[in-house]
């Protein structure tokens, strides 16, 4: 008892100098002090507002109205699990009759002090009425100046009569993983809930579904509904993220969350204020992750790049010279770990920029300056990589049968005349394995344009055991590269 009281003791007291054999022993060095937020808290604190977004149905009916629409659209879901990434706020595109009327509640910060406000589009979107209520329990109607779905980004705007405190906006690019990073927000409406962590990791990407043009950076700050569009603070006391969307099963925090870069954020402000709308820069490319059996047809060290599965005919990319086939290993001098790497940065590139784009064709690197032009504003999403169909290499071997493809078929497709063998039908265990179906195309065989069956069997006569045949794999309106390893071998 005496012996656990002392060790308590002594782990609280001031640290003391042993004596052991006439020889002074050194203290053992004290642990780092954990950061004390006080300051950051007290100094942005006042900026930072509480977002009430009320929905009465108006404007819902007007929506419908302009488009010619009957019926509204779906409502909140029931189940909590419905939606695997969970935005904090919840809110439906279209309420139902039976949820027109009622509030939802975000987050939002001044960034002037003549009152514009940054918040995330999903908080505001089709809502009737905008309220924000400020730390001195003020309440101001916001007027919506302009939004962008596809960042995830609402610039409002408040009337104060006055000037009204701001934050200091920083460089999310000088962020890396294990730097302490402060969140304040309205969880679940309780108003100024500051919470800490650290940057788990930067340039993540949620996949096409989940704003591809985003490069989010993400954090173990616990964060929740109501903490949506609300400010995330570096250790100098700036904004360097906008707090936008949870990894959840059940829509709650579970560790992982993740915040749009106040760079990109604040790009957007810019081009809202001046043209009232975000544009996007385009490549004029549909790129795939390079996998293993690309890096195995291909030759390759490693699975990095982005691999061209199609080239928009008069697009940059294309009178520059890029082709189906190209891997892509860095774009403006930024190396690509990913393909999911290329779109925020070909996103953030201003139209008319002249671009260096270095590319691998046929185990050489080169590199081509590509013109970017600007992505029309209806376009969900442009250089995405789409999931599309496996495919079989030729003949017994590969398990598949080809035949040719009739120029109706290729103008539906926006082929060229000359271009794709159409499958027949899958017989073997490779192409059935591989995901390959008949009225599948075939662009390309390791490589090399096929226009014909005998092309196609050309190419794929003398195909070894454990050898990889590479093939370009068109279905719908998506291509893909699919690598269809042979049995046998080593």
């Amino acid at each position: 008892m005496n012996r656990s009281i002392l060790r308590t003791f002594a782990c609280s007291a001031l640290i003391s100098v042993a004596v052991v054999g006439g020889v002074q022993a050194q203290p053992a060095p004290s642990p780092a002090a954990l950061p004390d937020f006080t300051a950051i808290v007290e100094k942005n604190a006042a900026a930072v507002v509480h977002v009430e977004a009320r929905y009465t149905g108006e404007a819902a009916q007007k929506n419908q109205a302009a488009d010619g629409q009957a019926t509204p659209g779906q409502g909140i879901p029931d189940d909590p699990q419905a939606e695997f990434f969970r935005r904090f706020f919840g809110m439906p595109t279209m309420p139902s009759p039976q949820e027109q009327k009622h509030t939802s509640l975000g987050s939002g910060f001044i960034i002037s002090s003549n009152g514009y406000i940054l918040t995330n589009n999903h908080v505001v979107d089709h809502a009737d009425k905008v309220i924000v209520r400020l730390q001195d329990r003020r309440t101001l109607t916001a007027k919506v100046v302009g939004t962008d779905p596809t960042y995830d980004i609402a610039l409002l705007k408040v009337d104060a009569g006055g000037s009204l405190p701001t934050v200091s906006i920083g460089d999310s690019h000088s962020l890396k993983p294990g730097q302490w990073v402060l969140a304040i927000g309205s969880p679940f409406g309780f108003d100024y809930t500051v919470t800490q962590g650290i940057v788990s990791a930067v340039g993540r990407n949620l996949g096409e579904s989940d704003q591809a043009y985003t490069s989010f950076i993400q954090t173990d700050v616990p964060i929740n509904r109501g903490n949506s569009g609300g400010p995330l603070f570096n250790l100098q006391g700036q904004v360097v993220g906008i707090n936008s969307q949870i990894y959840s099963n059940t829509g709650d925090y579970l560790g992982v969350s993740f915040s749009i870069p106040i760079d990109m954020a604040m790009n957007a402000v810019q081009q809202i204020k001046t043209k009232g709308y975000v544009s996007r820069g385009m490549l004029g490319v549909t790129v795939q992750a390079v996998n293993d059996d690309m890096v195995k047809a291909f030759k390759l060290d490693n699975g990095a790049g982005a691999a061209v599965v199609d080239v928009t005919p008069g697009s940059g990319a294309a009178r520059a010279g890029i082709q189906v086939g190209d891997i892509i290993l860095s774009y403006n001098g930024q190396v690509l770990q990913q393909s999911a790497d290329l779109p925020p940065l070909v996103g953030m590139t201003k139209s008319g920029s002249k671009v260096p784009v270095e590319i691998l064709r046929s185990g050489k690197k080169q590199t081509l300056e590509v013109t970017i032009t600007e992505t029309s504003r209806d376009q969900a999403a442009a250089n995405k990589s789409g999931a599309a169909p496996s495919a079989h290499g030729g003949t017994a071997a590969l398990g598949l049968t080809v035949q040719p493809l009739d120029n109706d078929t290729r103008k539906q497709l926006g082929l060229p005349l000359g271009q794709g063998v159409v499958i027949s039908d899958v017989s073997g265990p490779v192409a059935a394995q591989a995901g390959l179906q008949t009225g599948d195309v075939i662009l390309m065989v390791n490589q090399q344009k096929t226009g014909n069956v005998a092309e196609f069997q050309a190419a794929t006569r003398d195909v070894k055991a454990g050898s990889t045949v590479l093939l370009l794999v068109r279905r719908g309106e998506q291509s893909q590269f699919i690598g269809l390893t042979v049995p046998g071998g080593k």
